[in-house]
């Protein structure tokens, strides 16, 4: 009898790249259920502006994850990771393959290779270094840590500041810990698979004004109006403020369609920055 347990498989790529319809064919393939990695499909009532699989496409292959949050509720990587391990394991335990699709870079760096080691923020020594002068923190920096001074836009405050939080908070380099921590990712990154979708960009963009025309013409503005209640992380999602803009009288539905695709297009641009660094992936050009 078989007892190995199937390795999970990753399917990652910018929003509106056709992450769905491929993890539908792995899961035919590779005998699997799809696990949701976006953190906005995890939302009950978000189903239209998340663009989450469609009933139909639900029924073809067990989904997990989708619409288990209520919008009010809170969540980042860390509340992700703890829901997302015993579903996986679960299924494995099934011998079933996971299929892990979505395109929130840090859920699923979470997942793959755990949280960085590194201190979370300290509210009291960030208001500390946000009254220091530029200066006088880039020169601390550099006495502290000469490495990762070097290799830091001495002159973005945000940077300065956070590689230096980091060295007062831990009492080690900030250039040690990153180090340290690619080098463990490297050796986690060799026993992953999975594949990031690429597409050229005027395809992408084109599929994101379509797909952004049949949300509105397919019930988001209703979905958006019944949102009573909505938490941080759902106000965030592309689409939330621009139809409540839509709602309150303040834009017309033109400009409103113009707005989501700019910013939608915006976020996969930066998805598709994110998905370059983990060369783990493997490119899949559809």
């Amino acid at each position: 009898m078989n007892t190995e347990r199937p390795e999970p498989f990753y399917l990652c790529g910018p929003t509106a790249s056709g992450k769905s319809a491929l993890a539908l064919e792995l899961a035919a393939k590779l005998n699997g259920e799809i696990v949701n990695a976006d953190a906005f499909q995890l939302y009950r009532g978000l189903e239209i502006v998340s663009a989450a699989p469609s009933p139909a496409e639900r029924t073809l292959v067990p989904h997990q994850l989708y619409g288990v949050l209520d919008p009010g509720a809170a969540a980042d990587a860390g509340s992700y990771l703890r829901l997302a391990q015993p579903v996986i394991a679960d299924i494995q335990a099934r011998g079933k393959t996971p299929i892990v699709t979505g395109g929130s870079g840090l859920y699923l760096k979470f997942l793959t290779h755990g949280p960085a080691p590194l201190p979370t923020g300290d509210a009291k020594l960030r208001a500390e270094l946000e009254a220091t002068p530029l200066e006088e923190l880039v020169a601390r920096l550099c006495l502290l840590d000469p490495v990762e001074a070097a290799r830091t836009a001495l002159k973005n405050r945000r940077f300065v500041s956070r590689a230096l939080e980091i060295c007062l908070l831990s009492g080690h380099r900030t250039s040690d810990l990153r180090d340290r921590w690619e080098t463990q990712t490297a050796r986690v990154s060799a026993h992953l698979r999975g594949v990031v979708i690429q597409r050229p960009r005027p395809d992408l963009h084109a599929r994101i004004a379509r797909r952004t025309r049949a949300m509105l013409e397919g019930g988001a503005v209703a979905e958006v109006a019944a949102l009573t209640h909505a938490s941080a992380n759902v106000a965030m999602a592309i689409g939330i403020r621009e139809i409540r803009a839509l709602l309150a009288g303040t834009i017309d539905h033109a400009t409103c369609e113009d707005l989501i695709n700019a910013a939608t297009r915006q976020y996969a641009k930066r998805q598709e920055s994110w998905f370059r660094r983990e060369t783990w992936l493997t490119p899949h050009l559809p």
